[in-house]
Parts: C-alpha cells; structure tokens; sequence
C-alpha cells in the first residue's frame, strides 16, 4: 500500500509516532553512550608523571642541578623512566652529557653517567618539535623497572665541557607506568 507523503497518518500499517518515539528514543540512547564513554575516558587516571624545570636564561651552568621529587605507592606496577630536555634549534650538539642521580626511599643513590643522543647527521634532530623548539624524551632504564613505596628524588647535572650550556630551555624527568 503506497501513502503520500503529505498523509503519512491516514495511511494504514503505518504509525508514524510510534516510529518518530522510537527514532527519538535511539538518537537519546546514542547520544548517552557517547556521553558515557567520553566521561569514562576523561576519568581515567593518568600512569604518567613529568616534570620539567625551567633553566634560567636557557643556560645550564653546571651549578645549577634542578631536583624533582614525586612519591610512588603503586609497588605492584613497574616503570619506564625518561629523561627530558627542550632546547632551542640554536644548541650547538648532537648530544648531552649528564649525571641523573636517583635517590631512592631508605637512602639509596644511584648515579647514571648518561651520554643522551640528540641528533644524527641523517635525520637531524630527533626528538619532537614546532618552530625552533626541541623536544626530546629519552629512556633512560633498560627495562621497567619494579619501585618501592615512598619518595623519589632525582637530581639533573650537566656535565657537558662548554659550561654554560647555552639553548637548554627545560631539563626534566618523565615516570611512565607499564603494567
């Protein structure tokens, strides 16, 4: 049976408000899960730490050693852990040596002599950038590594000869949870 459309009701077999309710009641439906989904992917939390500290005048002196201090409660996680530099497209290296100490809960202190790659003669810079800024996060454990409950505090050094550093504008270190 063919209905015009200009009266639709008068048609018979077709109800036409009984199929607009249920085209409504699907859009509300679909429209609730999406705002279900968007909340719970919003109230997530985050396995991630990072914290970067500014270096004044975009010059590391080899006296300046910035610390970062975070606490760890997860112990049944483990963590890869990154160090984090920002510099301008004027630094002069393909590199940078530093010293991270990592000063772990119950006084232990462990120093990582580290010669980060920043560069190559093939790619150029390797990390992120936009304009003339850098970014670089570089791991820093061989594997995730398993942390005790408690304080962390990691201390930056530069250990590079030309002393200031000149064009590091962030130094910084990121905590990433694997598991």
């Amino acid at each position: 049976m063919c209905c015009k459309q200009s009266n639709l009701s008068d048609c018979k077999g077709v109800n036409t408000n009984q199929f607009l309710q249920k085209a409504i009641a699907l859009k509300k439906n679909f429209l609730s899960l999406i705002i279900f989904s968007f909340v719970i992917a919003t109230c997530t939390k985050v396995d991630v730490f990072e914290k970067n500290v500014t270096i004044p005048g975009h010059e590391w002196s080899s006296t300046f050693k910035p610390e970062i201090v975070f606490e760890i409660t997860d112990t049944l996680s483990t963590y890869n852990i990154f160090a984090v530099l920002r510099h301008s497209d004027a630094y002069r290296y393909k590199n940078i040596w530093m010293n991270i100490y990592t000063y772990a809960p119950g006084d232990t202190v462990n120093k990582q002599q580290l010669d980060l790659r920043l560069a190559t003669d093939d790619k150029g810079w390797l990390g992120s950038g936009m304009d003339d800024i850098y970014q670089h996060r570089i791991l820093i454990t061989r594997k995730p590594v398993a942390l005790t409950a408690g304080t962390y505090r990691f201390k930056l050094e530069n250990v590079m000869r030309e002393d200031p550093l000149e064009h590091v504008l962030n130094v910084g270190i990121r905590v990433e949870k694997t598991r």
